[in-house]
């Protein structure tokens, strides 16, 4: 694709909306977003497990807090008029400390949840295991870039 096709197919940058349809609070101001659109492009911020409050929700339950990770990557990316059938990439950022057969079922348990949001030809994904997410006890940590067709 040349500059000029993609320049044409992501507008001139003057139609960008800011995504923050959630109470996404932090324990001091930051001027951080949930996402942009973009034209027709959404970036989505990392999303974390946590209530309204910051606190973790699902403390060691990758599945209770990947399901909840991806949730509100679909809440972030609606307000942009955007579905997981418009997401072409996903980075899943994800702490697990166990070893061998414990990381694989630990993999199998987290991907099983994001499976029920990816739709059957599902976008290109890294997933990258860490040491530690913004705060202790946080276990997956997750972002996603769309293209709304149309």
């Amino acid at each position: 694709m040349s500059t000029t096709d993609l320049s044409a197919a992501v507008g001139d940058g003057t139609d960008r909306q800011r995504l923050m349809n959630s109470t996404w609070t932090h324990h001091i101001k930051t001027p951080f977003s949930q996402g942009w659109r973009v034209g027709n492009l959404v970036f989505t911020g990392g999303q974390l497990s946590s209530d309204e409050h910051g606190n973790v929700v699902g403390i060691g339950d990758i599945e209770t807090q990947t399901r909840n990770v991806f949730q509100s990557l679909t809440n972030v990316l609606a307000e942009a008029g955007a579905t997981w059938e418009d997401v072409v990439k996903v980075n899943t950022y994800y702490c697990f400390d166990g070893t061998g057969d414990e990381v694989q079922a630990n993999w199998e348990a987290m991907t099983r949840v994001r499976m029920e949001f990816l739709p059957d030809e599902g976008p290109a994904g890294t997933g990258v295991r860490v040491a530690g997410l913004m705060y202790d006890g946080f276990l997956i940590e997750a972002e996603a870039i769309a293209v709304i067709r149309g």
